[in-house]
This record gives C-alpha cells, structure tokens and sequence, in this order.
C-alpha cells in the first residue's frame, strides 16, 4: 500500500479496512468525516443526470449493491476501533443505502448525537417522482469520555439575527441549507461535499492539532479542508488514479490557509460560565435571593444582581435556584402533577 507522509498528514492508497487494520491504531483519530461509495453504480450517474464527465477524475470504486450492507458493517467497525473515546463521527449517505449504515452502526458501541439533513438546490428535473434535494448526515459519538462539542465556534450564544432569532440556534439546527458545489472547467471527484459543510462539522467537533481521517478521501476535501483548519489529516483512497491525481494539491496547501475567511464568533459570556458551582456557592446564592427578594426586588433585577456578583448567566443562575427549591420548577411540578 503506497503512502505519502507529510507533515500535516498521511495518506494511504488502498483499501480503508485493510488499510486502517494495519496502519492506525485503537483510538488513535479525534473526527472522523467520510461520505462512503454511493453502492448505486456511482460510475455510471452521469447517465442519469445529464453531467459532463470531461473533468471528473477516472477510476472511481464502486461497492456492488449485494456486497454493500457486509462492506458497511466492516468499515463502520473498524472506524469505531480507530476513534478515540469521545470523538465524533460524521457519515454523509443517500437514502438508497442509508438502511445499510444505519444496521452497521447498531453493531457498534458507537451512539447516535443526530440525524442531520444537508438540504440543497438539485435541479434535475422529474416526471413522475419528486425531485431528490437532500442527504442524510449521520453524527455519532464514541463513548467513554465527554464528546468534543465548540458551541460558541461560529457564533456566540448571545448573538441575534435582525429579527432578534439567536444565530447560534439557528446555525445549530438540524436541517442544513447549503448548495452543492459546482466547479466548471475544473479537475474534480465524481461527488466532493462542500467546504462549508467541512468546516462547519470541523469547528464544531475538533480542536486545532486533532486527527481527523477520512475512510473515502474521493477528491481529498476532508483532508484540505483539516489542513486549512490546521488540524492533523489523514485517511485512504482505494483508486490509484484519484490518489496520484489529487495527492500533488494535499502537497502545495499552506497549513491553516482557511482560518482567515472563518467569522470571528462575539463572545459575550460572564466570568464563571460553564464553571461548576461550589457548596459555599450555592450557600451565598441562597442568602442573596432570600435579602434581594426581601428587599422588595422584582425576579428580573433579583437575577440581574446575582449575575452580576456571581459572574454567571442567566440561566445559570436559574438552573441553580430552581434546583435549591427557591424558585419553582415547572417541569418538575408538571411531571409529579402527571404522575399522581
């Protein structure tokens, strides 16, 4: 198997299963991104879809449809053997072989975090059916230690839209709109995912210096993406035509060369966010609210002030008395009102 080491990354020429087996030890990857073969005669879609093949790179593998759900299983378990406790592992599929994944993963130790949607602008155009404009993203976790999750990466939590929307929820939802994109006149795989969809699993799942491996590297844009986010890439690509086409690109990319097109996010959080709170705390806490709410104060400027002292959120300071009994919980009051 022909590798190329360098010093952002190693690539290998072969076989994923086989490849992975002899070349990356147990829970030796922090993310794994990979969009797997299509398992639909993904040589031959240009029939259907009316595409110029002239710049599409030959030589792409195609898995049988009888062999793919035996193909997936080994593939999906050596992705789990591979990532580390507490990484993340992002699989792009259609639904033709979706049933596929989905069976593999149950195999696995590996938990589901989300079923996302990639929605986007297809335009082929349809007859008798509707006109097919998404791909599943499965997000999954390894468990056994706290999962890698930059919440504030893009946008900070206190961050709104101009009608007054948190942009941070938004940019988190479920359901992705981002168009396909197409690069006319340019050397290119049969299928490369777009690189804000790249950089938005990256920022959010990896920190800079991880490992991030790509079991189908197709056109390398995991890798190029890792790279220009200066994290460590690596993965296999089994078509010796592709590899030796796209490896001279992975050669002259300047480590981190994507950083400066990325938002900086407005970080507006108190001094103590995110921080646990301690015995003597929650004692102050406590006292605090029974004299504020003495004093006459509404809630609102009761939990301006313990913010303000505490250096915590709003919510936080919420969550805290709620759970000490000094404001109610409405959850609980309706769960012991269902239950009685």
């Amino acid at each position: 198997m022909r590798s190329v080491t360098l010093p952002f990354g190693t690539f290998y020429n072969g076989d994923c299963i086989g490849g992975a087996q002899a070349h990356l030890p147990d829970n030796s990857v922090d993310l794994i991104i990979t969009d797997p073969p299509y398992g639909i005669e993904g040589d031959k879609l240009h029939r259907h879809y009316n595409r110029n093949e002239e710049y599409v790179v030959g030589g792409y593998v195609e898995i049988p449809a009888t062999e793919y759900g035996d193909f997936s299983i080994r593939w999906v378990k050596e992705a789990e053997r591979v990532l580390r406790p507490g990484g993340s592992m992002y699989i792009v599929s259609g639904y033709t072989n979706l049933y596929s994944i989905l069976h593999a993963l149950k195999q696995t130790q590996l938990q589901e975090v989300n079923h996302l949607i990639w929605r986007y602008s297809f335009g082929v155009f349809t007859r008798r059916k509707y006109v097919s404009s998404h791909y599943h993203i499965l997000y999954y976790e390894k468990p056994g230690r706290e999962r890698t999750f930059n919440l504030e990466s893009r946008y900070g939590l206190s961050e709104k839209s101009l009608d007054g929307r948190s942009q941070n929820n938004a940019d988190r939802e479920d359901v992705w709109i981002i168009n396909r994109e197409y690069k006319p006149g340019t050397v290119k795989n049969k299928n490369e995912l777009p690189v804000q969809i790249l950089t938005k699993m990256i920022q959010y799942s990896s920190h800079k210096g991880d490992r991030v491996c790509d079991f189908f590297l197709g056109g390398f844009s995991t890798a190029k993406v890792a790279i220009g986010l200066n994290r460590h890439a690596c993965g296999f690509e089994i078509s010796k035509q592709i590899f030796e086409t796209k490896i001279p690109e992975i050669e002259n990319l300047t480590p981190g060369y994507l950083l400066s097109s990325l938002r900086e996010p407005v970080l507006d959080n108190p001094e103590n966010s995110w921080k646990s709170w301690t015995a003597d705390e929650i004692r102050q806490l406590t006292a605090e609210y029974m004299q504020l709410s003495a004093e006459g104060m509404t809630k609102k400027q009761i939990l301006h002030e313990l913010g303000e002292t505490h250096g915590r959120g709003h919510w936080a300071i919420i969550k805290a008395l709620k759970k000490n009994g000094l404001i109610p919980d409405k959850n609980r009051t309706s769960k012991r009102t269902a239950s009685s």
